[in-house]
């Protein structure tokens, strides 16, 4: 399991994941490596690709309430989010329902129990830390980036997510829940203001509504530069 001493990374994160559970939690520890995390129980997994990368993990003993409008792991996305977001800059991948014994298995994993005032032990968080690290080029070979074009050539036809934004908002379950046909929900960006392009959910460009042939599409006004997109 996980060594007693936690990196500051995650523990970082698990705080930050604390802030945002729809319970109210005291404070993390770190678990003891003689005492195993329940690798049976429903967990909600997730996997972060960033600078550092991370595979993490969340359980909780009471069950959440919600419907078939909500689910549990819409309800602990902003969680996993805050937690993952304090490694750098990456995205998410979307969080679902599984097993999570394999990663309790792994060596590197570090398992915080989340404790409410009470005392009581309110669940779980598995974080299991994959440094991107870069491997420095061997003499006499070609550097990573200059043989950027060929690699890139041989992924040229593979197919990405691009997601046009117009505005974005925060609701709670419970207007989430009183949502009617024929409602308004106000965004947080004013009319004619630049739509957003984002490719698999990182922001690259921006660009105006169009209408073409009676279907939707978007003028881009904007490339951003590796810098700038996030």
């Amino acid at each position: 399991m996980s060594t007693t001493t936690a990196p500051t990374a995650t523990l970082d994160a698990a705080a930050a994941l604390t802030a945002l559970l729809p319970m109210p939690v005291s404070g993390v520890e770190i678990r003891p490596d003689d005492l195993a995390a329940d690798g049976a129980a429903t967990a909600y997994l997730a996997s972060f690709v960033g600078a550092t990368s991370a595979d993490v993990a969340l359980v909780l003993t009471d069950e959440l309430p919600t419907d078939g409008v909500v689910s549990g792991a819409d309800v602990l996305r902003p969680a996993l989010e805050a937690a993952t977001a304090t490694l750098g800059a990456g995205i998410l991948s979307d969080v679902t329902e599984g097993d999570a014994a394999d990663l309790l298995a792994a060596p590197d994993v570090v398992v915080y129990d989340l404790n409410a005032p009470d005392g009581r032990t309110l669940g779980w968080f598995a974080i299991r830390l994959r440094p991107n690290a870069r491997q420095p080029a061997r003499p006499g070979t070609v550097d990573a980036a200059n043989s950027r074009p060929g690699r890139i050539g041989r992924i040229n036809d593979v197919e990405m997510t691009l997601t046009v934004e117009i505005g974005r908002t925060r609701m709670s379950v419970r207007d989430v829940l009183d949502l009617e046909p024929g409602g308004v929900i106000e965004l947080d960006r004013s009319a004619g203001a630049p739509a957003d392009l984002l490719l698999n959910g990182r922001l690259i460009a921006h660009g105006e509504v169009v209408v073409v042939d009676q279907d939707y599409a978007i003028r881009v006004t904007q490339i951003l530069d590796a810098t700038e997109a996030h």
